[in-house]
Order: structure tokens, then C-alpha cells, then sequence
């Protein structure tokens, strides 16, 4: 597949082909299958491959947030998977992710009605490709994907403003196959605060009904986007273990997104996983390394303990193509982020939302042969690749 010339991309966005607001949007975003390269090592003077993790293959991966498709890049509605995207996800080696479905905008307008099309789009690509995807509702289900060489998409959300006030959409989300959710994104919601939100109040009353509800139904709760309060207050008031999918340790870098040590230890202490992401936001500006990305997993290793922490990577499996087109999409996105009131801290025109050196649809095995060039054991390994993941999954889904 080759990226989409200018002639294209200009009659794509006379017919509103292209967007710019959140959804789905195919190859006019310049995300292609590559050519598979050699790994960057840790360490310039370290040979190629040197170290290379030979577990890989047999593991159970899992990044926890993640999608065949465009992510956490400007596009428009829901676009058939391309067969770059399926080929790129095939050869991953990934078990399962965590796809976010949660749709509307920070004020929530439209969020239940956006929300279940996402959720219909999913069910659609499902069927699409049995091959190569596979739907996740169990941990058998993971367990099979992996048997079978393809790759469990689990339906997710990042905010809760399509439950419009109304906890009984817990259950219809649940019945849907929806066995993630995050409760605020970055701003003020009926559960809580997000983490771009001044007044960084906590739970409130219907979150904790939220909360309670999504424990009973056997939905993981993810604290990602939230407020520091009201982080802090799902740990405490979970009567489950928790998650953070896509974090960063603010004792690196202090960012909104980012969570304390304080944080990451009780969220340790009552079972739950926090997983490290690719984004600009594991360094104070420029564009994050893979080195930046080893130096958050392992400072989180070191404060929550092997057994508590994971990758989600909140990026597209399929790697991104920086055409002068897609750097100009980029930029108008992250201006109506803005506009919006919720880019973050550290979201910048000239700085993109991946780890270069760690962009390629085998990223996953990337990290465990830095981690193995490192010294760490096969068995932390394979926790961090997915195996934290899946032991949370088994205490909170029903």
C-alpha cells in the first residue's frame, strides 16, 4: 500500500472523507504496513539484536490500549480496517488490546448515540476478518486468540459521559461485550474529574455507584485520565483490583496523566496494573525515545513490583507514515484540541504521538529484547508482555 498522494487527499477532504474530530479514518492517514527492520538497541554501541528475548512467540502479549486502526490521530467516522491494518496486526505477535469505543465530545453530546455505532463498527470488522481478529469478552478468549494466531480485541472506553447520568447503562454496556472503562477522560464528567480539570474534586456519589456497578457486572475500572483526587479515590473505593492502561510515573516527568509513586503503590497494593504508554508525555518536551519508555517501565517495576505493571501503548499497531499531509493534520488536531479544553500539557504540533524508535507493528517484542539486553528474567518479562494483564482480568471479569 502506498501513501495516498496530494490529488487524493485533497478530493478526500472535499468530500468530507477527512475529518477532524475523534472516530476512524483508513489509509488517507498514512498508515501503512513497512518492511520489518532491525531493532534499535538500547544502546548504540550494543549490536543489533543483541540480546533478543527468544520467549516472544509463546507468550501471551497484551497492550492495553491499542487498535488494528488509526489512533491518537486526526480522523474522521468509522473506516473499514485496511488490509495493510490486518497484515500489521497478524504479524504483531500481540494476543489481545484494548480498543477504546467511547465516542462524543468532552461535554458528552452524542455520546451514547456515537458510542453504540463504535461498538457496531467493532462488531463489523469482527466479522470481517474472523481470521486474523477475535473477539474478548473472557480470559478464555485471550487464551484462545492466542491459540489461534489472531488478535483479541477487547471493547473499551476512555470517559463515561455516554451513561448520561443513568448507572443501569453499566449493565446494557456489559451486555454489549464492554469489559473496560475509564472513568473521566480529561475533563469534569458526572463521575469524577479528569486530570486537566482545576478544581480536581474526587469521586462523586454516582461514580461510586459506578464504580460499585462495574464491579459487580465484572468490568475493570481504569483511573488513565483521571484527577489526582479522584484516582485516589477509586483505589480506595474499589472493592476490586484496578488499572491505570496507559500512564506514566509522575516522578519522571510530571505531567496530568502522570500518576505518584504514592499512586502506583496503592494501586499495587490492592492488585491492580498500570500499564506505560508511548505518548510525548514520558518527557517534558521533544519527542519521547525508547530509552524514556524503558526508563517509566522500569521506575514503575521498581515502585509497584513485577507482578503490577504493563504496556498500553495508546497507539495504532500499524506504524505512522509523517508525510508533509498527515504533519499537517496532526497540527490542525492538536489546535482544536485545544480549542476544545483538552490537550494536555506537553501536546505540541511538532511532536508526535509515538516512541519513533519503538513504532513498528512488532513493538511489543522490541521492549522484551531491551528488557533482556538489560538483565531482567524471562519471567518478569513475560509478566510485563501481558501476563499482569491477564491475571487482572481474571479477578475482575466475571
Amino acid at each position: 500500500m502506498q501513501p495516498i498522494s496530494r490529488r487524493d487527499f485533497a478530493a478526500l477532504t472535499a468530500t468530507g472523507a477527512l475529518g477532524a474530530t475523534g472516530g476512524w479514518l483508513g489509509d488517507a492517514l498514512h498508515v501503512r504496513a513497512r518492511a520489518t527492520d532491525p531493532l534499535t538497541p538500547l544502546d548504540p554501541a550494543t549490536p543489533t539484536r543483541h540480546g533478543a528475548w527468544p520467549g516472544y512467540d509463546a507468550a501471551i502479549v497484551i497492550d492495553n490500549l491499542a487498535t488494528p486502526g488509526p489512533f491518537n490521530v486526526p480522523n474522521s467516522t468509522a473506516a473499514p480496517y485496511s488490509a495493510a491494518m490486518i497484515a500489521n496486526a497478524r504479524a504483531s505477535g500481540i494476543t489481545a488490546v484494548n480498543v477504546t469505543l467511547s465516542g462524543g465530545g468532552p461535554t458528552g453530546s452524542a455520546a451514547f448515540e456515537s458510542t453504540v455505532r463504535n461498538l457496531a463498527f467493532l462488531e463489523r470488522e469482527l466479522d470481517a476478518h474472523p481470521d486474523a481478529l477475535a473477539r474478548i469478552r473472557t480470559v478464555a478468549d485471550i487464551r484462545r486468540a492466542k491459540a489461534e494466531r489472531r488478535v483479541g480485541l477487547i471493547a473499551g472506553f476512555q470517559d463515561t459521559t455516554m451513561l448520561e447520568g443513568d448507572v443501569s447503562r453499566v449493565d446494557l454496556f456489559h451486555g454489549l461485550g464492554v469489559r473496560i472503562i475509564q472513568l473521566t477522560y480529561n475533563v469534569r464528567n458526572l463521575v469524577g474529574d479528569g486530570c486537566l480539570e482545576p478544581g480536581n474534586a474526587g469521586l462523586s456519589a454516582f461514580g461510586r455507584e459506578v464504580v460499585t456497578r462495574m464491579a459487580t457486572l465484572g468490568i475493570l475500572v481504569d483511573v488513565s485520565h483521571c484527577g489526582r483526587r479522584t484516582t485516589d479515590d477509586a483505589i480506595a473505593y474499589a472493592t476490586r483490583p484496578i488499572a491505570a492502561t496507559h500512564t506514566s510515573c509522575a516522578a519522571l516527568a510530571d505531567v496530568p496523566r502522570a500518576k505518584t509513586d504514592d499512586q502506583l503503590r496503592r494501586l499495587a497494593a490492592k492488585g491492580g496494573v498500570a500499564g506505560m504508554y508511548m505518548m510525548p508525555f514520558l518527557r517534558l518536551s521533544g519527542q519521547p525515545t525508547g530509552d524514556d519508555f524503558i526508563r517509566h517501565l522500569e521506575h514503575a517495576v521498581n515502585v509497584m513490583g513485577e507482578d503490577h505493571v504493563g504496556v498500553g501503548s495508546d497507539n495504532s499497531i500499524t506504524p505512522l507514515e509523517l508525510t508533509p499531509a498527515f504533519r499537517a493534520l496532526h497540527a490542525d488536531f492538536v489546535r482544536q484540541r485545544r480549542a476544545q479544553g483538552i490537550s494536555a500539557p506537553g501536546e505540541d504540533e511538532q511532536v508526535f504521538n509515538h516512541v519513533p524508535d519503538l513504532d513498528h507493528p512488532r513493538r511489543m517484542e522490541r521492549i522484551a529484547d531491551r528488557l533482556a539486553a538489560r538483565g531482567h528474567s524471562s519471567a518478569r518479562i513475560e509478566k510485563i508482555l501481558g501476563g499482569n494483564w491477564l491475571r487482572l482480568f481474571g479477578e475482575t471479569w466475571r
